[in-house]
């Protein structure tokens, strides 16, 4: 039993590596179990389809998003330091060559269609995104905290293609992250 966790483990994992690094569509299955080391009808037993590791991966980072999102911004007091610590820790990422974008955006990139499963789950991630900023701008005394949130929702998103377009260059917009961020933090939210 130990050893098909392992082997089960290992696939995941070199296929997330892959998927993140080259992209769903451009990472076969063939190149899944040559780099694993693992047969693909072992992959085939756990994974029915390409589809099904695409949707896993794609859960499993949506907990390591939230989970970071909460490591984060533990330390913060109050709302706007929460928005602030996280940007601030996007942008110390999305300018490193380790970033390669946001899974969720480049599966709906690949597959733009609303239909597909993966699609459903960057859905329902970036929605979540954007209610904890919307909660999180209402918490900071936004006037209009649903605005705020849709600009910090689209600034993360930015940062995220340009750390996958400029991967880790000095020029890298998004160098400005987090500037950018408490610029419109505090532009929504009254003084004090």
């Amino acid at each position: 039993m130990k050893s098909e966790s392992v082997a089960k483990g290992k696939l995941f994992q070199t296929a997330a590596d892959l998927f993140y690094r080259h992209g769903y569509r451009a990472t076969g299955v063939d190149t899944i179990a040559a780099e694993s080391g693992i047969g693909k009808m072992t992959l085939y037993r756990y994974y029915p389809s390409k589809d099904d590791l695409i949707v896993a991966y794609l859960r499993d980072s949506d907990e390591v998003f939230w989970s970071g999102f909460e490591k984060i911004t533990a330390g913060a007091t109050t709302a706007r330091d929460k928005l602030l610590a996280f940007f601030t820790s996007l942008q110390d990422y999305a300018t490193t060559p380790a970033c390669y974008g946001c899974p969720f955006l480049n599966v709906a990139t690949e597959y733009p269609d609303g239909n597909y499963a993966g699609h459903q789950v960057v859905l329902a991630h970036k929605q979540a995104a954007r209610e904890r900023f919307r909660a999180l701008a209402a918490e900071a005394g936004a006037a209009r905290p649903e605005a705020l949130a849709d600009a910090l929702h689209l600034l993360m998103d930015g940062a995220y293609m340009a750390a996958r377009l400029y991967n880790g260059a000095a020029d890298n917009p998004a160098a400005h992250l987090a500037e950018t961020a408490r610029l419109l933090i505090d532009a929504y939210c009254p003084a004090g």
